[in-house]
């Protein structure tokens, strides 16, 4: 009987499912029914905080499992409490969602003008197991169905389907890499770093992401946590113009008065010096910026085109010639390049209704201070881009991947234009790390209130790092996993910091 029911339910969710377009990331649902379950697992079994099984489950919960049968609400969490939970300082069992497996319908009520009153979201997620003073192991995979419905306007789990067991780490993607998660969480807590994102690119894939921490007091932070990147920004910002040059709709050795100056400096001859190739190598002469000037005023502190100073005025400039000339804004722009190709759906400039203020991060001091959340209306090409692990991670294996870049452009990326600091070179967007086996890192950083944020990418070996956190001092965690996840290149890399 017991199979009977198991197996005539996942064939009608079945028919359900196959009549109906699944659900858009970028949606609401899709959000929330994702957030629902990373507090369900990540926190609650991961965790053992019985508290979010409690919360989530439908009084009319039920559990279907293709070997142990049905539970009921009651049954659930007592087998949970007295199993896995039991002892959880002998045992420990983490699962992982494959995040491209997975899958969310809505379900709509004809007779109530259309509402949604359920959803349906179905995936394939991992199990590994550790027990004590022991390393984790893989213990199995599963596909998994879970029927959502609206009760009091609240998301509650009312049935679980898991199915289709197999002792076999499945090879996909997302596979898991990390190996020391409680390692993290003691850096964390250890150093006061509220929040941190962890993606690891491999083989040119985005393999993995992680975010630990909470995203406010005793909420934890979902996986796709929106950060503030600070300077991370600028990246984005050269790629929008080298896609446009090797479109043949930009040239990078343009003089860019041809389409604006700055007031600032339009006495001065030298703004005509100024080319889109100078700015992305920061090479314009300008100061970070012009507020740190006892006029406040824009000025060159040195002929353009001689040495390296890093300067976000140089981005800025840029950003008013792109939108004189292609009478877009950078969101625009940058939307149309790269956002909307690469499915970035968490990833703006600017500040606007879709921002979801329930998985963004607040920044804080050391401290443990926040700082109040910045809202701009006018995108800032140097600055502020809100983004996730999984959006960064895209665009990074685009850049990786040479996606929408001539071949003469992805090399002047990649190759020094001028030498920057500690034996370092500055490329296109990007800062230049050589390594003595011939291979290359592709790096930039940002560092704003309550943000330190980092990435790296190695164009050869087709790897790569990213490191978001949401406190001043975020970067003294930067060590550890650096030379966990990048080994002799995250020594060298920080040998060359260190000098």
């Amino acid at each position: 009987m017991t199979k009977q029911i198991f197996f005539s339910f996942i064939f009608t969710i079945s028919i359900i499912i196959n009549g109906n377009a699944q659900t858009d990331k970028k949606s609401d649902l899709y959000k929330t029914i994702i957030s629902k379950d990373s507090l369900l697992f990540n926190l609650g079994f991961n965790k053992c905080d019985i508290s979010q099984f409690e919360n989530l489950l439908s009084e009319k919960f039920e559990f279907f499992h293709d070997i142990d049968g049905i539970s009921d609400r009651k049954k659930f969490l007592k087998d949970l409490r007295n199993g896995l939970c039991g002892n959880p300082s002998n045992y420990q069992a983490r699962r992982e969602l494959l995040p491209e497996s997975t899958e969310i319908f809505a379900l709509h009520d004809k007779n109530n003008n259309g509402k949604i009153y359920a959803a349906i979201q179905t995936g394939v997620h991992q199990f590994f197991e550790k027990q004590k003073d022991q390393a984790e192991k893989f213990g199995s995979s599963a596909r998994f169905t879970h029927f959502w419905t609206l009760e009091n306007g609240e998301w509650k789990l009312s049935k679980s389907f898991s199915y289709e067991h197999i002792q076999k780490q499945l090879e996909t993607d997302n596979n898991p890499i990390f190996d020391n998660d409680e390692a993290i969480e003691k850096w964390l807590r250890e150093n006061k770093v509220p929040t941190v994102g962890i993606g690891i690119i491999e083989s040119g894939k985005l393999k993995q992401i992680k975010v630990f921490g909470e995203i406010t007091k005793g909420v934890s932070a979902p996986y796709n946590t929106i950060f503030n990147v600070a300077s991370l920004t600028k990246p984005v910002t050269a790629i929008v113009a080298l896609k446009l040059v090797s479109s043949g709709k930009w040239d990078l050795d343009e003089p860019l008065y041809k389409y604006w100056t700055d007031p600032d400096i339009i006495n001065d001859s030298r703004n005509k010096k100024l080319t889109t190739r100078l700015i992305l190598s920061h090479q314009t002469g300008f100061p970070n910026w012009r507020w740190m000037n006892d006029d406040k005023k824009l000025n060159f502190q040195f002929d353009p085109g001689t040495k390296y100073q890093y300067s976000g005025e140089g981005l800025e400039y840029l950003r008013k010639a792109l939108e004189k000339k292609f009478k877009k804004s950078l969101q625009q722009l940058a939307s149309e390049l790269i956002f909307e190709p690469l499915k970035m759906y968490d990833t703006r400039y600017v500040w606007d209704k879709n921002v979801d203020i329930s998985r963004l991060v607040i920044g804080y001091d050391k401290n443990g201070k926040s700082y109040e959340t910045l809202k701009n209306k006018i995108p800032n090409a140097a600055d502020d881009l809100l983004t996730t692990i999984e959006d960064y991670g895209k665009f990074l294996v685009s850049v990786i991947n040479s996606d929408g870049l001539s071949e003469q452009v992805f090399t002047d990326m990649a190759s020094p234009q001028v030498a920057s600091k500690n034996g370092k070179h500055f490329g296109l967007g990007f800062e230049i790390y050589n390594f003595e086996d011939g291979n290359t890192a592709l790096s930039h950083g940002g560092a704003d209130n309550g943000v330190q944020t980092i990435a790296f990418i190695f164009p050869k070996t087709k790897q790569g790092l990213l490191i978001f956190t949401n406190v001043d001092d975020g970067y003294k965690i930067y060590e550890k996993l650096l030379t966990h996840y990048l080994g002799d290149y995250g020594n060298k890399i920080i040998e060359i910091e260190t000098k």
